[in-house]
């Protein structure tokens, strides 16, 4: 149970919240009843067929990828998978909107009731909670205005009209900020994972709708309100938060939360009136007449299945079985591209446990300093693994292998190119250890002394002169050894 709650003048309340996630295909490059193009970016109105413009007499097509990708999205968050869908025109006249409706599917979605769990509190494995998904459906998004190109005019944009999108509809399962945040962070995982959508909020591939109401703890839901086309976890979870304090103000002076359609203002972190909050019988849904029912067979259904890969919370597992901390593989697991970057990394034999906390730390550390992403490192998974092979045989030390992969870094050279041309080998030939560490313990008699009058921390010290002495490398096991024996 979360244990989030609006702090009020009458006691606190509880916040419900439910996501309206809309989610692009963008694993095909045309549009879900037209081959036109979907390509982020491209000049206005160049991405328009004449379906997509409704010209008279133009026929609806459906494009199987895109519902392929919708059923294997729906098995991927173990939903129900509805062998009989079907598509319904919802009316409703806008600018951006050739057609008059947009085709979208109400009575009968693609995709049924599914699940996913989701860990509000990454480093508190308690914090697990399963949110429900009420269900899937396919539809087409509408265009768009353009109200920054004239003075007095407002411009249609309609290459967006026509495009697949995946509305996926959770239940009213959410009690906080964090666990809404976390679910839309899932979800976007597991829709880059399966490969359906890119999950690029910024682009508008993924956005959400995000209905919020309050109550007192254990009571009726209250009005809720859905604020569209919200486009970063940040401002999902900034939502939740203003327009839950805002109905509890509202309530709490005596008046009534009015069921509403709000927007978002990131800038002035509130939320605004759009309009009146309708119901589906205003938008008069009927089956479209120009498309037939979706009938799935059992090799399509078959086919879908056979083609998922392994999925984060599988994965998440698997590394937690090969010895990785449960924090860290829900990091290595957070991002389908650093978790094929691990994969590729144990695939070159280093030991997961260390593979695992060097990538955690020292690589993701300097990408966040080179300000890059996983898909540009200028390390490779097999050039890392080179690297932990030399620190697990001895021949780099902790020190020197940050070294090497701060050169590897600079230059995109292999760790043993590194090692060779600058000398940066670690040595265990005892002759020049005890050589440094005879030198070292001459030169602080006074120190030997107390170390054996029983000041045993000044053996640390001793430590690092040696290491200091040998340039860093010396293999500090052997360093440890002969100056137990030399020190009695």
């Amino acid at each position: 149970m979360s244990d989030y709650r609006i702090k009020g003048e009458t006691g606190e309340w509880e916040v419900v919240i439910g996501l309206e996630v809309h989610a692009q295909i963008t694993a095909t490059a045309s549009k879900l009843f037209s081959g036109a193009a979907t390509a982020f970016g491209a000049e206005p109105n160049t991405q328009v067929s004449l379906i997509d413009a409704a010209m008279p007499g133009m026929l609806p097509v459906p494009n199987r990828e895109c519902i392929r990708q919708a059923v294997r999205t729906g098995m991927a968050l173990e939903a129900q998978i509805n062998r009989w869908s079907r598509f319904d025109r919802k009316n409703y006249f806008y600018a951006d909107l050739p057609q008059g409706y947009q085709i979208s599917q109400l009575y009968h979605p693609l995709v049924g009731e599914g699940q996913i769990e989701v860990l509000p509190d990454e480093q508190d494995e308690s914090s697990a909670k399963t949110i429900g998904i009420e269900r899937i459906h396919v539809e087409q998004d509408a265009g768009k205005l353009m109200h920054d190109q004239h003075a007095t005019m407002s411009y249609v944009d309609l290459n967006r009209a026509g495009v697949a999108l995946m509305e996926i509809v959770s239940r009213p399962d959410m009690r906080s900020p964090a666990e809404a945040g976390a679910y839309v962070r899932k979800l976007r995982a597991i829709l880059r994972y399966v490969g359906s959508c890119d999950g690029n909020m910024e682009e508008g591939s993924m956005r959400a709708d995000v209905n919020v109401s309050v109550r007192k703890p254990g009571e009726e839901f209250g009005t809720r309100t859905e604020t569209k086309n919200v486009n970063s976890v940040r401002f999902v979870m900034a939502v939740i938060e203003h327009e839950a304090k805002r109905q509890v103000e509202v309530l709490e002076s005596g008046g009534e939360v009015v069921q509403e359609t709000r927007l978002y203002d990131p800038d002035k972190n509130v939320t605004r009136t759009l309009r009146s909050k309708e119901d589906a019988h205003d938008y008069r849904y009927f089956p479209d007449p120009d498309l037939l029912p979706l009938e799935l067979d059992d090799a399509f259904l078959e086919e879908c299945r056979a083609s998922l890969p392994e999925l984060p919370d599988a994965k998440r597992k698997r590394f937690e079985g090969l010895g990785i901390t449960p924090y860290n593989a829900g990091v290595l697991t957070a991002d389908v591209d650093i978790a094929h970057w691990f994969d590729g990394l144990l695939d070159t034999g280093a030991e997961p446990k260390a593979a695992a906390n060097w990538t955690a730390s020292e690589f993701f550390g300097a990408l966040n300093r080179l300000d890059k992403s996983i898909g540009d490192s200028p390390v490779s998974p097999a050039q890392a693994g080179e690297l932990l092979k030399l620190v697990g045989d001895g021949t780099l030390s902790g020190s020197l292998a940050k070294q090497v992969f701060e050169i590897m870094l600079e230059t995109g050279k292999s760790a043993g190119e590194v090692v060779e041309e600058r000398g940066l080998k670690q040595t265990s030939d005892t002759g020049e250890i005890d050589a440094r560490i005879d030198e070292i313990l001459a030169a602080n008699a006074d120190k030997v002394a107390e170390y054996k009058g029983g000041k045993l921390p000044l053996f640390g010290f001793f430590v690092g002169q040696v290491m200091k002495a040998m340039a860093g490398k010396a293999n500090p096991q052997v360093v440890n050894e002969r100056l137990r024996a030399k020190l009695g």
